[in-house]
């Protein structure tokens, strides 16, 4: 068996006005996702356990196959792992944004999608500035991707258990203040990171350009995400199969890295648009050679939500549909017709969470899924909808449990 696991990161969301009512999956031109559904059984899951936050983090860990409330001990420091950032036990780890705040208001939690070279440029002087006014004992800043930083506190002896931090992207257009960390003996060390952040980087040359380009500065940072390296059985000896990974994001590369599946390097992948989906879905096909199961994650309807651009958003969803989800479908239904000896195919394809346009923030609702190949047969055929996903006879109530459905389900004399 072949498998294809596709994750468009936040596209499933709520009738917008922009739409006249309709969701961004139900406004968007999806004939290949919507063939996936006529042939396949659409359901709902819910990847977000009670009582934990509706973060990438916690929904990918669900989506792919593993608990959450097991295993999840952060979520920094599962994009430590993917810069090759190394951890010991004791380690508490942070993921640290660059923010812009204006008026005192948590305007863009990505600084304006701000550059590898400005981010890389301006964490590497606030690490300076804040050294030379007492500096972060036994604390290390990575400088990562874009607005994404790591810190690590390799101390040991400082207990993090009790602080309470809050993800930029789940608060735009809120008070800053009201969202400093709290909780703790250690609070106070963060929150004086935050505010001489802001004095560094108030006149700092690269944010003086910024503001002549008409694009959003870098005003402070934000530590927030912070856990510990988490232990996880890995994917093959759970379930026998040899996974691989496409993304732009090192959120989803990091849980790879714990599960044991290989990252694909793939030219072009972003998290934004501009992304190059024809490499995904190419690179995704090449790769069936060599493992069981591909996933192609794509970050951009994300993105565009948490930037309240629906257009974008539906661009995206065409975009993943055209390039991604109809080439490996066709790829998939050749190489079944070819007779090559893969013994069959199936393809989940499902986002992690919602992520509304309207509030520009994740939410918890089960999100739709459709499965479809070797004994999956239709229940009602209907396009791929948040809503006939609702009233499907298929919802899955502990979302990691999909995951076993969708690669057994049905086969060997096994049924779901």
């Amino acid at each position: 068996m072949k498998y294809v696991l596709i994750i468009p990161d936040g596209a499933a969301d709520f009738p917008l006005d922009e739409f006249e009512g309709q969701t961004a999956f139900e406004a968007a031109e999806t004939p290949h996702m919507d063939r996936l559904a006529m042939m396949g059984r659409l359901g709902t899951a819910a990847t977000t356990p009670q009582g934990m936050p509706c973060g990438s983090d916690v929904c990918c860990m669900s989506v792919l196959g593993y608990d959450p409330k097991r295993f999840h001990k952060g979520r920094a420091p599962l994009e430590a792992a993917a810069l090759g950032i190394p951890l010991n036990s004791t380690d508490w780890v942070f993921r640290v944004n660059l923010i812009t705040v204006i008026d005192g208001l948590m305007q863009d939690h990505s600084a304006g999608h701000i550059s590898n070279e400005e981010g890389q440029q301006l964490l590497t002087d606030f690490a300076k500035g804040i050294e030379a006014s007492g500096g972060l004992p036994g604390m290390t800043l990575y400088p990562g991707v874009s607005y994404r930083n790591i810190m690590v506190d390799s101390s040991g002896t400082r207990d993090w258990s009790e602080l309470v931090t809050k993800p930029p992207h789940d608060v735009p257009g809120e008070a800053m203040r009201k969202w400093l960390a709290v909780g703790g003996e250690h609070a106070g060390l963060l929150n004086r990171m935050i505010a001489e952040s802001e004095v560094i980087f108030a006149k700092h040359e690269i944010n003086e350009a910024r503001r002549e380009q008409g694009v959003n500065p870098a005003t402070h940072v934000w530590p927030w995400g912070q856990g510990q390296k988490p232990d996880m059985p890995s994917f093959a000896s759970r379930f026998g199969l040899r996974g691989a990974m496409i993304t732009a994001v090192d959120l989803l590369a990091g849980i790879s890295s714990f599960i044991g599946w290989d990252r694909l390097s793939v030219p072009g992948q972003t998290s934004y648009h501009d992304n190059d989906y024809v490499a995904a879905g190419a690179h995704a096909i090449a790769a069936l050679d060599a493992y069981d199961l591909v996933c192609v994650h794509i970050e951009a309807p994300d993105e565009a939500s948490h930037a309240a651009d629906a257009k974008t958003k539906v661009a995206a969803i065409e975009a993943i549909d055209e390039h991604v989800v109809g080439p490996i479908l066709r790829a998939l239904e050749a190489r079944e017709a070819g007779g090559e000896k893969d013994g069959g195919w199936r393809i989940l394809m499902m986002p992690d969470h919602f992520t509304s346009v309207a509030t520009r923030k994740h939410d918890p609702t089960p999100v739709p899924f459709v499965v479809a190949g070797k004994n999956v047969r239709s229940v009602v055929a209907k396009p791929f909808t948040e809503a006939n996903a609702q009233a499907s006879d298929l919802h899955v109530k502990h979302g990691h449990e999909l995951m076993e459905y969708f690669l057994f389900s049905g086969l060997d004399g096994k049924s779901g």
